[in-house]
């Protein structure tokens, strides 16, 4: 399946891997989408952030299209980038097919979104920091031993 990407952390636009991996390989004419993703909470790794299904929560992000020719580079370079290895348990993350609704105007549409990796999840479910209001980018900043 061909599906549009959800990112909802460093791959955000302005974030520090946005242009590292996006920038030439997404539709220019339709640019981040602001979207959500329903039945999910945000974590914080720390240093980038984990979506992990949990009923009733939200993950704001953003909604990117890959440019037909550079889809299979870009899959790849995602995978990569966010250590998931299929069918394997201890991936940092898995890429699953999720529904997304677009802040717009409410539409649903089928997406590809890394989320915690089962084991992964796990951890963070019983010790983890959740992001507040689901939002990356409006996330309070870690503080230092010193204040």
């Amino acid at each position: 399946m061909r599906l549009p990407f959800f990112v909802y952390g460093t791959l955000r636009p302005g974030e520090v891997n946005h242009n590292r991996y996006l920038y030439g390989r997404i539709r220019p004419a339709c640019p981040a989408r602001p979207a959500r993703l329903a039945d999910a909470a945000l974590y914080d790794g720390p240093g980038y952030p984990y979506a992990v299904a949990e009923p009733g929560g939200v993950v704001h992000g953003d909604l990117v299209s890959a440019l037909p020719e550079a889809y299979d580079e870009l899959l790849s370079a995602l995978d990569e980038l966010e250590e998931c290895v299929p069918g394997d348990p201890h991936s940092l993350y898995e890429r699953v097919a999720r529904q997304v609704t677009l802040d717009a105007d409410g539409t649903a549409e089928l997406a590809w979104v890394y989320v915690a990796g089962p084991v992964v999840a796990a951890r963070l479910r019983a010790r983890g920091r959740r992001i507040a209001g689901g939002d990356w980018l409006s996330r309070e900043p870690r503080r230092d031993a010193s204040g």
